[in-house]
């Protein structure tokens, strides 16, 4: 297990270098000289120049040992992401102050969203063929038919602004469940669809195997088949769905934060984008790639965990 855990750390230095390297392209290349941006279109030339020194571009773009690329590289490894263009504030205190509002509306939403589509594809798959299964799975392609804005708006307008059960939009002296509670039920709600004829697959492949028969033929109740015993053997391709999704957990609910006004790291993805503030954009994209690196390693990990036959050696 250790060998391999070192194999895979050491695959991700080439995946690091090469997200550092498109990024590098992308903003620094592509974008072309953004200076103008930065210091205004009344600047001098005095300012454009002073603006090119502090951020390095007067430097060589690679063939350099202080080369604009080098730099990009030990920055964004040591998470110094310098200043944002908009604002001039330090980009990592953005994103320390955006996760939090980001995590209390993502996670709330991924765990709603994981608990009620595995219980409900359990019960789902024990009444297959049925009309249980048949009326689900209508609802269910219903559901992904929607536009997920549609959910967003219809939460707004009828259980906030007409029903006024929840805040329309973002205050500051609200607590976080006040504001979060509404995004966080219409992402659950939005996603269900998806995710319970995913996790139904998945169990109805399951309740096909000879070890359910058994175990109703020893007479199980139907609870301690379905929560014990298919719960148990369908982790792999369950663990896969979910430990990959945890990094976008950090990233935020773009259209979520942004409509309902959540200052999260969705909502200032968004901002970034919008004024092509790059600083913003690399340090969102670098992070999340290295997220994305680590969970993949340790969803192989929970493979063997789960099921003693996986190994690595």
């Amino acid at each position: 297990m250790i060998s391999y855990i070192i194999r895979r750390l050491l695959y991700t230095v080439p995946i690091i270098f090469g997200v550092l390297l498109i990024t590098f392209i992308l903003f620094n290349i592509v974008s072309g000289d953004v200076s103008d941006q930065i210091a205004g279109k009344a600047a001098s030339a005095e300012t454009i120049a002073e603006i090119k020194n502090e951020y390095g571009w007067n430097k060589p773009l690679f063939f350099a040992a202080d080369s604009q690329f080098v730099s990009h590289f030990k920055n964004s490894l040591t998470f110094n992401f310098g200043r944002s263009w908009s604002d001039r504030e330090l980009v990592i205190d953005k994103i320390k102050r955006g996760a939090i509002p980001s995590l209390a509306l993502t996670v709330p939403m991924f765990i709603g969203s994981l608990v009620i589509s595995i219980s409900l594809a359990l019960v789902v798959a024990y009444f297959r063929g049925g009309i249980v299964d048949i009326l689900s799975v209508f609802i269910c392609v219903a559901m992904m038919s929607i536009p997920f804005l549609s959910f967003i708006l219809f939460g707004q307008y009828f259980l906030a602004f007409k029903w006024g059960l929840f805040p329309v939009f973002f205050w500051p002296d609200l607590p976080i469940a006040n504001y979060v509670a509404l995004p966080a039920l219409i992402g659950i709600f939005a996603g269900l669809g998806g995710s319970l004829r995913f996790y139904r697959t998945v169990m109805l492949d399951e309740l096909k195997n000879d070890y359910v028969r058994t175990a109703f033929a020893k007479g199980l109740s139907a609870r301690s088949v379905l929560f014990k015993h298919v719960l148990k053997n369908a982790m792999i391709p369950i663990i896969t769905q979910v430990v990959l999704a945890i990094p976008f957990l950090f990233l935020g609910s773009l259209l979520l934060e942004r409509f309902f006004g959540i200052p999260g790291l969705g909502y200032l993805m968004i901002d970034a984008i919008g004024g092509r503030d790059f600083q913003v954009i690399n340090a969102m994209t670098f992070i999340g790639a290295i997220l994305f690196v680590v969970f993949n390693l340790i969803t192989d990990i929970c493979y063997s965990i789960v099921d003693p036959r996986v190994s690595f050696e």
